[in-house]
């Protein structure tokens, strides 16, 4: 087996279990915020506070929770704890374009290999986050032991990361209103009407809304045909269904995926708190491999607008 090992950070939503089944010794400690001004290390086990607690508090008390990076001080050590053991270190990070993550670990690297220079530090920006960011590192995992080298093992990730792809539908728009990002009114008429935003990553790696559908029955249809039409070798695929406090939505979606699809394996999980504090409740989403995302998102907008019209003209 390759001699290295293979670090994420706090926003990858890897939990205990999955970390112990794939070799992930650690993970660096964003920061997050809490409404009372108190502050903590972002935990991917829900050590203080649960998901369901999280995300109520978030829906019915309005509160909103902040995030920062991990700090400097963090990643040195946590780098340096295997340096100093004679391993060398792949750190798979946020998407750069939502986080500082990436250039602060790609900093503490450049200063180590000074006090290492006999060790390898390769940092690969993921352009993914949350439940991608983990299908990403799962993914290295596997090419770690199927004998890979670091260097290898990371050159790959930069050819599939734009391949991996999540649809999923935010049904909880008034959150969005607490965030900035739609107005009160539109929010309004939107939960009014059940329209479900379904959203896809752009080449940046940023979530982008593709099309707006009316009810989960037409969201959870037209997210199975994109699935289909952008997917690649599902059947061998590791797919993950992820939620911000929809349990019982995210298991219907993982048993419409299973009977559509048949998947090699479906794995259901919380959004973390790292990712969770800016997503918000109401989202439901499937995590998979698939066509080359393009550059700019427009072939995708075109094929969610046919997939929602042949929706409508269904019923």
């Amino acid at each position: 087996m390759a001699d290295y090992v293979i670090l994420c950070d706090s926003s990858s939503d890897l939990t205990k279990p999955l970390r112990e089944r794939f070799d992930i010794p650690d993970y660096l400690h964003g920061v997050i915020y809490f409404p009372d001004g108190h502050s903590e290390p972002v935990s991917l086990d829900w050590e203080t506070i649960t998901p369901e607690a999280f995300y109520t508090s978030m829906k019915e008390h309005k509160i909103l929770y902040s995030t920062a990076a991990p700090v400097m001080g963090d990643i040195l050590a946590t780098f340096e704890k295997y340096l100093s053991a004679g391993k060398d270190v792949l750190s798979i990070s946020m998407s750069s374009a939502l986080s500082s993550t990436f250039p602060n670990v790609e900093q503490a690297a450049k200063e180590l290999r000074k006090k290492y220079p006999q060790r390898k530090i390769i940092c690969v920006d993921s352009k993914r986050y949350s439940t991608s960011l983990a299908l990403l590192i799962i993914h290295a995992c596997q090419l770690r032991d199927q004998g890979l080298s670091i260097e290898e093992n990371a050159a790959r990730l930069e050819q599939v990361r734009d391949r991996i792809h999540q649809m999923g539908y935010m049904s909880d728009m008034f959150f969005l209103v607490k965030t900035g990002r739609i107005s009160n009114f539109k929010a309004f008429f939107a939960n009014l009407a059940g329209v479900h935003l379904m959203a896809d990553f752009n080449r940046k790696g940023i979530a982008e809304v593709l099309g707006r559908c009316k009810g989960k029955r037409d969201a959870t249809e037209v997210l199975l045909r994109y699935v289909a039409e952008t997917g690649e070798n599902l059947a061998e695929q590791t797919v993950f269904v992820a939620h911000s406090n929809r349990q019982a939505e995210a298991e219907l979606m993982a048993r419409r995926v299973e009977e559509t699809f048949h998947p090699k394996e479906i794995i259901i999980n919380d959004i973390g708190m790292g990712c969770g504090a800016s997503i918000g409740p109401g989202m439901v989403a499937v995590f998979y491999m698939g066509q080359p995302i393009s550059e700019d998102s427009e072939p995708e907008r075109q094929l969610m607008a046919k997939l929602i019209e042949e929706r409508k003209n269904a019923r």
